[in-house]
């Protein structure tokens, strides 16, 4: 087919970007916006070929888009607005601004993009602006269809729900349920724990928080029944790869040290942690806070295995602070690095960071990104 001009909002580090590059559809990347200076210089350091709009989408006038004469959108608004941890604001939320200039606006296009894929977090599929979206589109005479999905659906060992939509217009025809099967086989299992898969286009669906989870007693290291079979459920499912698999090969023992938890957060949170081992097939989703907080924010990694967990942590509310600290450092844990995440995140190998990024900001820009792997699979959906 011939190459699809495309248009990237909100563009971030350029996961969009490299999810087209990865899915093999012809395209180019006409301009890419995003007003963030730091992930600018991420995406410009890694597509310094590409037009980089250092402007907010509503600074962007309806004869300026028309210029750039594009056949899709990728975008994946601020997803603040619909968190469950969030406020909620929905499109009360001044960050759901420009999303609901996009939707007034593609009316008015002179040219209606042909395909348009949206990201955003689990919570967009029950808001206002995905009703005013899907609204529009119905309008303006697309087809659509959405899709929760995490990447365990791709077989990466990492939770990270999201809900997608992907549009054709009229003139194209929308894959079917069975192409989506059989872009992500996991689902068809009814997979990732977290699942209705497929929202119907007049129904949003409901997933049902983890928390609404009957919970059992509570074992070792303030975890339940519940959650401990849940693991190991993950763990034996060998459609999903190992975490060895996206470790940073001869990680150096200077360098393993730099990525230690200290002493500090492992008294305060050890109990809190979400540990896993290189043979684990889990993993839990990297947020922007990972590395700098620690409940919630991603998993770590337990570096020594020839101490079992359960022998650090059973009884080790009894212990001193010396004791326990003792105990806890044999485990050897440590954060994933940034190059580790981005691989969980299905980035290429040739994906980097300038050197004057800080890896506090390289966390954080990759805790607001997405799955490569996820968005190119359906990129080929889209287009097949």
């Amino acid at each position: 087919m011939e190459s699809v001009r495309v248009l990237e909002l909100y563009s971030g580090i350029g996961g969009m970007h490299y999810a087209l590059k990865e899915s093999g559809v012809p395209g180019q990347v006409v301009a890419a916006v995003d007003i963030n200076t730091t992930t600018n210089q991420i995406y410009r350091h890694n597509f310094p070929d590409t037009p980089l709009w250092n402007k907010t989408i509503e600074g962007i006038t309806l004869d300026d888009f028309n210029k750039l004469s594009f056949d899709m959108i990728l975008m994946s608004p601020p997803c603040q607005p619909f968190t469950r941890i969030g406020l909620q604001g929905d499109i009360q939320d001044p960050r759901t601004k420009s999303l609901l200039y996009i939707l007034d606006l593609l009316p008015r296009l002179s040219r209606l993009p042909r395909f348009i894929l949206l990201e955003n977090v689990k919570g967009f599929e029950t808001s206002s602006a995905r009703e005013l979206l899907v609204k529009t589109l119905t309008e303006c005479g697309y087809t659509f269809q959405e899709i929760m999905v995490s990447p365990t659906s791709v077989g990466i060992p990492n939770s990270r729900l999201r809900y997608f939509l992907i549009a054709k217009t009229a003139t194209e025809t929308l894959s079917t349920q069975t192409k989506i099967s059989e872009a992500f086989p996991h689902l068809a299992k009814g997979d990732s724990s977290e699942l209705p898969p497929v929202l119907g286009p007049t129904h949003p669906g409901a997933c049902r928080p983890e928390e609404d989870v009957q919970q059992g007693p509570v074992l070792y290291k303030l975890e339940t029944a519940t959650d401990a079979q849940r693991k190991m459920n993950q763990n034996n499912d060998l459609s999903v790869r190992q975490i060895q698999d996206f470790l940073e090969p001869q990680m150096e023992e200077e360098n393993s040290e730099r990525y230690l938890l200290s002493p500090k957060t492992l008294l305060r949170y050890a109990v809190l942690l979400d540990i896993v081992q290189p043979t684990c097939r889990r993993s839990v989703c990297f947020t922007k806070g990972y590395g700098r907080y620690v409940e919630g924010t991603g998993s770590v990694l337990q570096g020594c295995m020839e101490t079992e967990m359960e022998s650090v942590f059973t009884g080790l509310d009894q212990c001193s602070e010396e004791e326990k600290l003792e105990r806890l450092r044999k485990l050897k844990l440590r954060y994933f690095t940034p190059r580790e995440v981005a691989n969980l995140m299905g980035f290429p190998q040739s994906f980097s960071f300038p050197e004057q990024i800080s890896t506090r900001q390289q966390y954080k820009a990759l805790g607001n990104s997405l799955n490569v792997e996820v968005v190119a699979r359906l990129l080929r959906l889209l287009l097949s």
